[in-house]
């Protein structure tokens, strides 16, 4: 093989591996910052990856919520009517957060507590967000809440 061909070989050799290395780190970058979405009853079968950033829907459950007159921290439990999931917060809650309504919160399981990061509450008195809609309709609940709401 010539000196040029050699060199050439070489050049495209190392331009594909670079190319390589960068598509690896991209790819590991982009599956840290997912956020998967789980429900409740998800949640209760184990189907959640521990100690990983995920994000669970559904509603507040009625008279869970614990606020701490010290502090900011906060105390509920996020249901499909099924399962529920008991969340710890540390932070201002929207002004929309009540116990019977929509919520997503984002945050990390640890035993048997999930402690969010950061809490969605639904923006009008019609949303819900689509993940809980799609697992509430899943769960067959859905009929449930929307005639609710209704009253």
């Amino acid at each position: 093989m010539n000196p040029k061909r050699k060199q050439r070989l070489f050049t495209i050799l190392g331009l594909v591996s670079g190319l390589g290395v960068a598509v690896g780190l991209v790819m590991y970058a982009l599956s840290q910052n997912i956020n998967l979405f789980f429900t409740p009853t998800q949640i209760a079968k184990g189907d959640a990856p521990v100690a990983q950033m995920i994000r669970v829907g559904g509603m507040v459950a009625d008279g869970t919520v614990d606020r701490d007159p010290q502090s900011l921290r906060v105390a509920f439990d996020v249901t499909d009517f099924d399962h529920n999931v008991h969340v710890t917060y540390e932070g201002i809650l929207p002004d929309l957060f009540r116990e019977g309504q929509g919520v997503v919160v984002q945050g990390r399981i640890s035993g048997d507590q999930f402690f969010a990061s950061e809490v969605l509450a639904k923006h009008d008195e019609n949303y819900m967000p689509p993940e809980v809609t799609e697992a509430l309709r899943q769960s067959g609940k859905l009929d449930q809440i929307m005639g609710a709401e209704a009253k």
